[in-house]
């Protein structure tokens, strides 16, 4: 990944979605020949000079304190993912150890089997889908059965034909989840099988390109998703994503069901469905 392009592209994409008026400049009768602030209005509500954000937007500015970077993640009114993405676009590049690969430790594998009452999974980087309780595989797709290097999430969302009519809302959740892969690139720009998967995905998916290139960034940490299952219907849940100790590239995703809904009783049902026949 360019940084300097990448640093340049995502600042223009941030101060091009903000108005003078969200920012409290007052109206100077220039037109305005851009959408969003221009550069001069930026560094004014940074506090730094017009030449050096100028600079810094063409990434030759060299690596500014921590100071500038919250002076200009507040102009730009960031939130703290976005904050947490300049931070790392504008980190001094450096030599990066070869990511290895990511193991689930033992005990939240078993924590996985624990949660049999609602789908529950582990992300890694780059939305890898590390492990998976049955009812995750049921309500989504069955990982496990796939090549380790299609246990992604991304690629499920974006490339798998079923995904498209099993989730609701599923512009949303798959332009969400290329937010997360942004963020992602921001903080690994050497991982090569994190660049193999965006080249796949603009090969083949159709809105990768679009969403990818409005340089949204996400963490996900809690909402709600809808998926419709061919045996047990609509399923409707709020989710809470937490990250294990001892690993922050790892993240634990449950699915939360109502007690008593028509979810909760559509989960038991597929439950019962789907067991495994016990052994003689």
């Amino acid at each position: 990944m360019d940084r300097s392009r990448e640093l340049a592209d995502f600042l223009r994409s941030r101060r091009a979605r903000i108005t003078p008026d969200r920012t409290g400049l007052p109206a100077d009768g220039r037109a305005r020949r851009v959408p969003g602030l221009r550069r001069d209005e930026v560094a004014r509500l940074a506090g730094v000079s017009t030449e050096y954000y100028t600079r810094l937007e063409q990434g030759r500015a060299g690596n500014p304190s921590p100071e500038v970077t919250e002076a200009l993640a507040r102009a730009l009114q960031l939130d703290p993912a976005e904050r947490e993405h300049l931070t790392d676009l504008l980190a001094r590049p450096g030599r990066r150890a070869p990511i290895a690969p990511q193991r689930v430790r033992p005990g939240l594998h078993l924590m996985l089997q624990t949660l049999d009452h609602v789908p529950a999974f582990i992300l890694g980087r780059r939305t890898d889908v590390l492990a998976s309780n049955r009812l995750a595989r049921e309500v989504l797709t069955d990982f496990e059965a796939l090549p380790v290097p299609q246990r992604n999430l991304a690629r499920y969302y974006l490339l798998d034909p079923e995904a498209r009519t099993r989730t609701g809302e599923w512009e949303r959740i798959a332009s969400e989840t290329v937010a997360m892969l942004r963020l992602e690139a921001g903080r690994y720009p050497d991982d090569r099988r994190l660049a193999d998967l965006v080249g796949e995905l603009t090969l083949r998916s159709p809105e990768f390109s679009t969403w990818w290139n409005d340089h949204r960034v996400l963490r996900r940490t809690h909402g709600s998703k809808h998926y419709h299952h061919p045996l047990v219907g609509e399923l409707h849940f709020s989710y809470e994503s937490l990250q294990p100790p001892g690993d922050p590239d790892q993240t634990l995703c449950v699915y939360n069901v109502e007690p008593g809904s028509p979810t909760a009783d559509a989960l038991r049902l597929l439950t019962s469905w789907t067991a495994p026949a016990a052994s003689s």
